[in-house]
């Protein structure tokens, strides 16, 4: 045990260090899709067996959302029965084996290289075992740092986490630029009817063979080697102090505390850790509704306003509006988004949650509706959109992005934190996977004379309508918990 009075912030980092790595895997999970649907969807239209329409495409790719919805819903039982480390640990495993399968869908039981229904229910079935991955780390990941961080630090570390699921996003992107190399992703033109693109004679450039064949399994392969490490590393760090002092396990609690405050600040959150985990059996509404509302919500508008839709089709967005390499301005967007989350980190503790979360609203929704505004003004130049989309993703990125983990992680009680942490992240994954699986869909829809225009300017004004309830929601609800303790938050409620 650590009998300074000062800690070791060096440990601090280290293991908050690790923990991170889980949102890393969690942005390189999400975003990898983006530069492998294409080539995947041109793989799967040459089955004979049925036919791989868009509806079919917009849910494959949004598969691993069914199961982060499964993950974080299970989160609160994992967290609480078996400790935040070896669930984590349990996450890093589905990773690696999503990985792996979504690489080989065909292992074992189907002929390699053959489209089939089967082997589309296989690689589904791979995506949705990384997404209970994602949906577990998601929710536990900010926990696990809340719970070790000492409060005047605690917003910018979560934070860290956003940081990395956004460079883990910005990785793959990188990485599937790596991967494509000279390669082309392949134009798929769909007929009216919805029939198969190839029996149909539609075009699939021979140059973008490759991309159909090989290009997508090692966009989802190459996850593996970052899964791996992390399901290492986690059996490195404690598990949490307040984890252990709700089980009983009040010295190895005191071990952890000090070795990051120092004995004399450890003995004292000990003691209010104590305090407010003597009724750790309380129910869920013990502390009124509203809290659990605002949690929810939350999580709502964070995938409501659109975004995983930008982040997941970023490729094909950009190649719509016809303004050089998609996969290069996927990549730049990705370091926009980099900096902009690297503002928040750095703002959150001075400039507080709620400020960050009403501007970034307006931001977005300045953004999306230009967007919009392009596909109605003919004439207006590419460029316009492809900044619009920028400062939509870059104001995302600097507010809904790392600051709803950051109150999701700290304004529940400490006595209904794993329960209701586990509600709020499963909502965050059903409007995920809602926004995600409808985009492609409505971002085609036509109209008369507007032709697909009209489903480009519905798509990202409904969006901007949303970002601007976002900001009310948030101004007129959310309290601000800058510089409160976790057990702070038992009072404020209670005193709701």
């Amino acid at each position: 045990m650590n009998n300074t009075d000062k800690g070791s912030k060096l440990y601090l980092f280290g293991i908050v260090l690790v923990a991170v790595v889980g949102g890393l895997l969690f942005g390189y999970d999400t975003a990898v899709i983006s530069g492998a649907e294409k080539g995947l969807q041109a793989f799967f239209m040459g089955a004979s067996d049925f036919v791989y329409t868009d509806g079919l495409h917009g849910i494959t790719s949004s598969s691993a959302l069914i199961g982060c919805i499964i993950g974080s819903a299970i989160s609160g039982y994992f967290a609480s029965n078996f400790g935040r480390k070896k669930s984590l640990f349990f996450a890093g495993v589905c990773f690696f084996l999503s990985a792996l399968g979504s690489y080989y869908p065909e292992f074992l039981f189907f002929e390699y290289g053959k489209p089939t229904y089967s082997l589309l229910m296989a690689f589904n079935f791979y995506r949705v075992l990384g997404g209970i991955g994602v949906g577990l780390a998601s929710a536990i990941c900010p926990m696990y740092i809340a719970e070790v961080a000492p409060s005047n630090i605690r917003g910018t570390l979560v934070s860290w986490n956003q940081f990395a699921i956004i460079f883990g996003q910005l990785v793959v992107y990188f990485v599937n630029l790596v991967i494509l190399g000279d390669h082309i992703a392949p134009v798929i033109e769909k007929t009216a009817e919805g029939l198969n693109a190839i029996t149909n004679g539609a075009l699939l450039s021979g140059d973008a063979n490759w991309s159909i064949t090989t290009g997508w399994r090692l966009m989802f392969g190459s996850e593996a080697v970052p899964a791996g490490l992390f399901a290492l590393m986690i059996l490195l760090v404690p598990e949490t102090p307040r984890y252990l002092a709700m089980t009983g396990k009040d010295e190895k609690a005191l071990a952890v505390l000090s070795k990051i405050n120092g004995i004399t600040r450890a003995k004292e959150i000990l003691a209010e850790i104590k305090a407010t985990a003597q009724e750790k059996t309380e129910r869920l509404f013990t502390y009124g509704w509203l809290v659990i509302f605002i949690g929810i919500m939350l999580s709502v508008f964070q995938q409501a306003v659109g975004i995983n839709a930008v982040l997941y089709f970023a490729p094909r967005i950009f190649e719509s509006m016809g303004l050089g390499n998609p996969m290069m301005q996927t990549v730049m967007m990705g370091i926009v988004n980099i900096l902009f989350t690297l503002l928040a980190i750095f703002t959150v503790e001075k400039w507080g949650r709620k400020p960050l979360l009403i501007s970034g609203s307006i931001g977005m929704a300045i953004g999306a509706f230009g967007v919009a505004l392009c596909n109605i003004v003919a004439g207006m130049p590419a460029i316009v959109s492809v900044l619009s989309i920028m400062i939509y993703s870059a104001s995302f990125m600097f507010s809904w992005g790392p600051i709803c983990w950051v109150l999701i992680s700290e304004i529940f009680p400490n006595t209904i934190r794993g329960a209701a942490v586990a509600i709020a992240v499963a909502f965050q994954w059903i409007f995920n996977f809602i926004v995600s699986s409808t985009f492609l869909p409505m971002y085609n829809m036509r109209l008369g004379d507007m032709g697909e225009n009209f489903g480009h300017m519905f798509a990202y004004g409904l969006y901007g309508l949303i970002c601007v309830a976002a900001a009310i929601f948030v101004w007129k609800l959310v309290p601000e918990t800058k510089g409160k303790t976790l057990e702070d938050m038992t009072n404020l409620w209670k005193k709701k």
